[in-house]
């Protein structure tokens, strides 16, 4: 049964500042949001909230129309941060490896392997060097691998393109075009167009608490 992805009143502080409040928005299968807004506008902390990864000061996440037995939407959600989270020392296809065993695949769907996914992102050939051997752009496009191996659909991407070229930037374009034609949903801050159509939620951020700029 296809998802739909509620977002309700959300609130959130950093420690005594309120970095956003009142967020509220629905995703339904198939639509990709672009969060935008400067610097310090909340965006990475609205991504982490939707995650799981923070707790809000209230309001809401939730997905409807799901059969699966979940505790909490982060389980049906691949987050893709700032930073890779692959380990320098090991091989990409030993990263993959774990993150595939790790992430199981959601209801609904299964990833696919771990070379298919490399292959995807125009790296094939590779899986066997250690992660730290490779290009920045080369990393971020592995980390990306990580979305393929291992279903989920809900994709929560903060910066995604970062230290990527043109031609990755129109193949990481078709990953997700791809997701979203699954059926998919996908939540993505970013400074730069992900090349497909998406609405938009503009972070404006607080000068203090209370005080809304």
């Amino acid at each position: 049964m296809p998802i739909r992805l509620r977002v309700e009143g959300l609130c959130a502080k950093r420690g005594e500042d309120l970095i956003f409040h009142d967020i509220s928005f629905v995703l339904a299968a198939g639509e990709a949001l672009i969060v935008t807004g400067p610097n310090g506008s909340g965006k990475s902390t609205l991504l982490r909230v939707l995650a799981g990864l923070l707790t809000p000061e209230s309001g809401s996440v939730r997905l409807d129309d799901t059969s699966a037995d979940i505790g909490h939407p982060r389980e049906l959600c691949h987050y893709l941060g700032h930073r890779n989270a692959m380990k320098h020392e090991l091989t990409v296809e030993e990263n993959l490896s774990f993150w595939k065993s790790f992430m199981g695949d959601s209801p609904g769907g299964s990833g696919i392997g771990i070379e298919e996914a490399t292959e995807a992102l125009g790296l094939a050939g590779i899986s066997h060097l250690p992660f730290g051997y490779l290009s920045a752009g080369q990393q971020r496009r592995m980390a990306m691998a990580k979305l393929q191996v291992a279903y989920r659909p809900v994709w929560i991407l903060d910066e995604p393109t970062a230290a990527l070229d043109a031609a990755a930037d129109r193949i990481f374009a078709g990953l997700v075009e791809r997701h979203l034609s699954a059926g998919g949903i996908v939540v993505a801050a970013t400074h730069q167009p992900l090349g497909v159509t998406a609405r938009e939620l503009r972070m404006v951020g607080f000068a203090g608490v209370g005080e809304l700029v």
